[in-house]
C-alpha cells in the first residue's frame, strides 16, 4: 500500500493513497491469482494513478491582512489610499504591517486627521514606506541595513537583542506567505523622514545666504518650493563673492527681475539628477533653455566653468549639488 505524509498544524497524519488498478475495476481483487497473472500478462502492465490532495490557493497581501482580523486599521487605511489595486496586483511585495494595536499607540486624533481626502498624499507617503518592491523574507531581512522602499526614501534595519527593528518598529512575526508577496508584522507605525524643500534647505544651511536673496528677488521661491523634483546647482555666497558687489547689486533691483531669473534658472536642472548621474553626462538641459556643459577633471566634476564642491543634498522636493561659481547663460 502507497501512503502519502501530510502535515498539518505541526502533527503527522498518514493517510492511505487510492489506488487504481486500469482495467481490471475492483473484481480483480476476488481473482484466484492465476487469473490475475493472465490478466497481467495481457496487459502488460498496471497503471498507477494516485490521488492527491490540492493545497489551499494563497490569498493575496489585502485578504491576507482582511482574513487576519488584526490589521483592520491598515485595511481601511489601504482603501483610503486608494491602494488596494496595488496591492492586489501581481507585485511581489513586502509589506511591514503594522497592528491595530501599533495605530493606537499614535497620538490622538492622528489616524483621524490621516483617513480625510485632503491628507491622502500623506497617508500614501506612510503606507508606500511600510512596502519594499520584491519578496524578502526574514533570512534575507536580517542581512540588510537599509531597504528602499516604494515611497522612495529607505528604512533602517538593525537587529538588536535577538529583534529585528525597522527603523524604530520591531517585527513580531515573520514570513506571512502570500500569492503576491510576504508580511512581517511590526508594533509600530514607522514614518517616512520629513524633508526640507530646496529652499528651506538652502536658508537653514546658512552657506547660501545670497543665492536665497536672489531667489527671493527673482520671484522664484513658490516654483522651488514646488513638487519638482529639480536638480539645482547651487553657488555658494563665497561663489557669489566673485562677482563685481555693483554687478550684483544690479541683478537684485526690481527691473532686472528677468535678468536674474534667467541666471538663476540656468543653475536648475528639471528633474532630479544625483551625481552619479551627473558624470554619465557631457551636457543638461536648464530650465533657462539653454545647456549646461559638464566634464570631469582630474576626479572633479565640471559645471560649465564651476566646480562641484558637494554633491547630493537630498531635498523634499530634488537635489542639491553644491558649486564654488556662479554660472552665466549665452
Amino acid at each position: 500500500m502507497l501512503i502519502r505524509s501530510l502535515t498539518l498544524a505541526g502533527k503527522m497524519l498518514v493517510a492511505p493513497a487510492l489506488l487504481m488498478i486500469c482495467g481490471q475495476g475492483l473484481q480483480a481483487q476476488t481473482q484466484c491469482p492465476a487469473q490475475q497473472a493472465a490478466m497481467a500478462a495481457a496487459q502488460g502492465h498496471h497503471q498507477v494513478m494516485v490521488s492527491t490532495i490540492a493545497a489551499p490557493l494563497q490569498k493575496d497581501i489585502v485578504d491576507t491582512a482582511v482574513g487576519a482580523g488584526s490589521f483592520k486599521t491598515l485595511v481601511a487605511a489601504v482603501k483610503a489610499a486608494g491602494l488596494v489595486e496595488t496591492l492586489k496586483g501581481k507585485g511581489p511585495f513586502t509589506v511591514f504591517a503594522p497592528t491595530d494595536d501599533a495605530f493606537k499607540n499614535l497620538p490622538e486624533g492622528t489616524v483621524e486627521a490621516l483617513l480625510m481626502p485632503e491628507n491622502l498624499k500623506k497617508l500614501q507617503s506612510i503606507l508606500t514606506y511600510h512596502v519594499v518592491p520584491g519578496s524578502v523574507l526574514a533570512a534575507d531581512v536580517v542581512k540588510l541595513s537599509s531597504a528602499k522602499t516604494a515611497q522612495g526614501e529607505e528604512v533602517a534595519i538593525k537587529v538588536v537583542d535577538g529583534s529585528v527593528m525597522i527603523d524604530g518598529a520591531k517585527v513580531v512575526k515573520t514570513d506571512i506567505q502570500c500569492s503576491n508577496g510576504v508580511i512581517h508584522v511590526i508594533d509600530a507605525v514607522i514614518l517616512p523622514p520629513e524633508r526640507a524643500d530646496i529652499v528651506d534647505t538652502a536658508v537653514s544651511a546658512g552657506s547660501f545666504n545670497t543665492l536665497v536673496a536672489a531667489v527671493k528677488a527673482a520671484g522664484l521661491v513658490e516654483t522651488l518650493k514646488g513638487e519638482g523634483p529639480f536638480t539645482v546647482f547651487a553657488p555658494t555666497d563665497e561663489a557669489f563673492a566673485k562677482i563685481p558687489a555693483e554687478t550684483l547689486k544690479d541683478l537684485l533691483k526690481p527691473e532686472n527681475k528677468q535678468k536674474l531669473a534667467a541666471i538663476l534658472t540656468y543653475h536648475v536642472v528639471a528633474g532630479k539628477v544625483t551625481a552619479d548621474d551627473v558624470v554619465k553626462l557631457s551636457k543638461a538641459a536648464t530650465v533657462n533653455g539653454q545647456n549646461v556643459k559638464i566634464k570631469v577633471v582630474d576626479g572633479k566634476v565640471m559645471i560649465d566653468g564651476a566646480t562641484v564642491v558637494k554633491a547630493d543634498i537630498d531635498c523634499k522636493n530634488g537635489v542639491v549639488h553644491v558649486i564654488d561659481s556662479v554660472i552665466m547663460p549665452k
